[in-house]
C-alpha cells in the first residue's frame, strides 16, 4: 500500500481537528449532517446571563459637542443613581479616533425585566422626557445595540484608570459565532497578560452577528508596545490566525471617558 504523501496527511489531519471541533461546538456529524449535542441557544450556551447591556451610540452635530456633554452629564448620573431603575452605567465615552463627534455609552440593566421596568419608570418621568426633547436638537443620528456578556468575561466594575480606551467591533460572519468564542476565549488568556480586558459582548439585537469588546492602556504608546509583546507569547498569533477568518469586517475605535463615566 503507498503511503500517504505528508500534504495528504496534513489534510486528513485538518479534517480531524475541523471534526473535532464541530462537535465540540454543535454535536456530532452523521451522514454528512451534524446532529447538536443539545438545543442550548447561543444565549445560554455563550452569556454569563446575569445582565443585559445596551451600547448606545450617538453621532452629535459638531457645534453641540459642548452642549451635548453638558446635558448628559446632568442628566444620566440621575438616572444611573436612582435606585428605584434596575440599572447601571457601566460607561461614557468620547470617541478621538474613529467616528469623530461620536459618543458612546454602555448601560447595565438586571436582565430584561429589569430594562423593561426601568424603561416603563422613565417613560413616566417628566424630567426624562424633558431630557429627550432638549437631547434630540443636538443630535445626528442615535443607535443602540442589545447586548450579553460573554461568560468569560466578566464587565469591569467602576474605576479609575486615567487612560484610553479601546473598543474593538467584530461584525462575524452568521453562524460562526460560537467557534469565535472557543478560539478568543482561549486567546484571552495571552492577551490579558499584558493589558487591561473592561467588557467583550455579542449583540442579540441591533447588529447581529456582531461582537464588541473593550480594553484600556495608559495611552497610545502604551497600546502599541502592549500588541507587539502580546505577538511574542506562544498562542496569541494562532488566536488571531484562527479567528480573523470568521470575521467579515472589524473595526478599532480610541475613546475618552467623559468626567461622571464610572470607568474612566
Amino acid at each position: 500500500m503507498a503511503r500517504p504523501s505528508l500534504s495528504q496527511q496534513e489534510d486528513d489531519d485538518d479534517e480531524s481537528k475541523q471534526g473535532f471541533l464541530k462537535s465540540v461546538l454543535y454535536g456530532k456529524e452523521q451522514n454528512g449532517a451534524v446532529i447538536p449535542g443539545d438545543n442550548t441557544t447561543h444565549s445560554k450556551k455563550l452569556a454569563r446571563g446575569k445582565y443585559v447591556h445596551e451600547m448606545q451610540t450617538h453621532r452629535v452635530k459638531p457645534e453641540k459637542v459642548v452642549e451635548y456633554i453638558q446635558l448628559l452629564t446632568a442628566h444620566y448620573p440621575r438616572i444611573a443613581n436612582d435606585p428605584q431603575n434596575q440599572v447601571h452605567l457601566c460607561g461614557s465615552w468620547e470617541m478621538i479616533v474613529g467616528d469623530l463627534d461620536t459618543f458612546v455609552h454602555i448601560w447595565e440593566y438586571k436582565g430584561y425585566p429589569g430594562h423593561k421596568s426601568t424603561m416603563e419608570r422613565l417613560s413616566k418621568d417628566p424630567v426624562y422626557a424633558q431630557f429627550l426633547k432638549d437631547l434630540r436638537p443636538l443630535l445626528i443620528s442615535r443607535e443602540n445595540n442589545m447586548m450579553l456578556e460573554f461568560s468569560f468575561w466578566k464587565t469591569a466594575p467602576p474605576q479609575t484608570t486615567n487612560g484610553i480606551y479601546e473598543l474593538r467591533k467584530y461584525n462575524l460572519k452568521p453562524g460562526n459565532l460560537l467557534e469565535w468564542e472557543y478560539y478568543w476565549r482561549k486567546g484571552l488568556e495571552y492577551r490579558s497578560q499584558f493589558c487591561e480586558p473592561v467588557g467583550a459582548w455579542f449583540s442579540q439585537l441591533g447588529n447581529l452577528h456582531t461582537v464588541q469588546h473593550m480594553w484600556t492602556y495608559p495611552d497610545l504608546q502604551a497600546r502599541k508596545t502592549t500588541r507587539e509583546d502580546a505577538w511574542k507569547v506562544d498562542g496569541w498569533s494562532d488566536t488571531v490566525y484562527k479567528t480573523v477568518r470568521l470575521v467579515d469586517s472589524m473595526h478599532s475605535f480610541i475613546l475618552k471617558p467623559l468626567d461622571y463615566s464610572p470607568l474612566k
